[in-house]
């Protein structure tokens, strides 16, 4: 079997003998031997490519596939056509990440500014950057990109995902960002606290649109509040649900960010995912990351480029609103040719069936005995409550092959729908837990 280290024992005493060194020992000896691990590792040695194979083998075995799925919460099962695992697995594309020499390879960066093209479409936003890290890291530097001198607040509503609201804390903490959360009243943000509290120093106000909790906020409103202000109105956004309700841009935002896979991403345990940002052009300058643009050389022939890259990022880190440099390029190709394959009817299609089997699992539920807490409308997400334990309603359906809806208290559960749920499954589903 092959070693793992692809230099032989006589290459590395050469590189050793060229400078000056006879072991690794004598490489590192100018260290301390107390702060030096003694007498190796306490971990297992090292195995053959067959049985690492053997063991990953046995350990993905472990793992549960559940044939039907009604949970979300910030990861969602959609249909992924063929076409973008056939397109993103071709070998030359595999390593796209971040690219470093970005110019020498004209088909990523195609790809990119196709992205954000779509993505600015989708949103009803002029601009896109080529995507950060994920849906929380987005939030986080749309607060961030907002701030200014004299506007040092930012609002932001309780009804967000909680693992968004703790990264934004956490940006805002590092940034010396005040962050005031808005308190939730029946499951959407209190708009009466924000015209309440709202003042000049507020440098942004941020919902999720659908909430946390699957309702519809009044994001008309909330922008305008926001506006009157002067600050920034910054929506994070259920890709998908742009297909069913009205985009960003018309409710006002400035800044649209979001999660991007539902677009062709599958749940794959938290990872990787894709952040996109998007925003009007006034606030185009300020958008972290990176821009991939058109252009022609000086013999008209067309070409992509980094654009924006004379920013404090790179040159006055110090003063930078952000430092992120990287972007998800290989996510962010998985979208593209999502989007290509669904196209506008296609996502339509999508939220609409995803829609519509929420509210038909929710009224089925509702007959049997679990209460819908939702008062305003929904998007595919819905809370129920019922006197029995969310474990024991959970466990009932995971008996028979379902993971039911993520449980948010011991009463509590937070369900949802896409287009992969059959009305069939929905049914079974209802009549396993009017027996619970």
């Amino acid at each position: 079997m092959g070693s793992y280290v692809p230099n032989t024992l006589d290459e590395r005493k050469a590189m050793l003998n060229e400078i000056g060194y006879e072991s690794i020992d004598d490489l590192f000896r100018h260290i301390p031997e107390q702060v030096k691990i003694q007498g190796g590792l306490d971990i297992p040695e090292g195995m053959s490519e067959m049985e690492v194979l053997k063991k990953m083998k046995e350990i993905a075995k472990k793992n549960k596939v559940f044939p039907t799925i009604f949970r979300g919460a910030g990861a969602y099962r959609h249909y992924i056509p063929a076409m973008v695992n056939n397109v993103i697995s071709k070998e030359n594309l595999q390593t796209a990440y971040t690219p470093y020499q970005a110019e020498i390879s004209q088909g990523i960066l195609q790809s990119i500014f196709e992205y954000q093209t779509m993505m600015a479409d989708l949103t009803g936003m002029d601009v896109s950057n080529a995507s950060v890290y994920d849906g929380a890291t987005a939030a986080a530097e749309a607060v961030a990109m907002c701030a200014d001198r004299k506007r040092k607040k930012a609002f932001v509503s309780a009804t967000v995902m909680p693992s968004v609201l703790e990264v934004i804390k956490t940006y805002c903490f590092g940034n010396e960002l005040e962050i005031k959360v808005i308190p939730e009243k029946d499951g959407v943000t209190d708009i009466d606290y924000l015209k309440e509290h709202i003042d000049k120093q507020v440098a942004c106000v941020l919902i999720q649109h659908p909430n946390y909790y699957g309702s519809l906020e009044d994001a008309q409103t909330i922008g305008e509040v926001a506006h009157e202000a002067g600050a920034k109105y910054v929506m994070s956004v259920n890709p998908i649900s742009l297909g069913a309700l009205k985009t960003p841009r018309e409710y006002g935002a400035d800044v649209a960010v979001g999660d991007g896979q539902p677009l062709g991403l599958p749940i794959a345990f938290g990872g990787p995912y894709l952040g996109f940002m998007t925003c009007v052009e006034s606030m185009m300058r300020k958008l972290p990351g990176r821009v991939v643009g058109e252009t022609e050389d000086h013999n008209g022939k067309k070409g992509y480029v980094l654009t924006l890259q004379a920013r404090e990022q790179h040159i006055r880190r110090e003063k930078a609103s952000s430092n992120i440099c990287s972007n998800q390029a290989l996510c962010a190709l998985a979208v593209g040719v999502y989007l290509s394959c669904m196209g506008n009817e296609g996502v339509t299609k999508a939220a609409e069936q995803s829609m519509s089997k929420a509210h038909y699992m929710a009224e089925k539920l509702a007959g049997a005995g679990f209460k819908v807490e939702n008062k305003q409308n929904f998007f595919h997400e819905f809370v129920t409550v019922s006197d029995t334990p969310s474990e024991k309603v959970l466990k009932a359906l995971e008996d028979e092959d379902i993971l039911g809806g993520y449980p948010l208290d011991d009463k509590r559960i937070l369900w949802c729908c896409t287009e992969m749920n059959t009305k069939e499954e929905i049914d079974k589903a209802v009549s396993i837990l009017k027996e619970v």
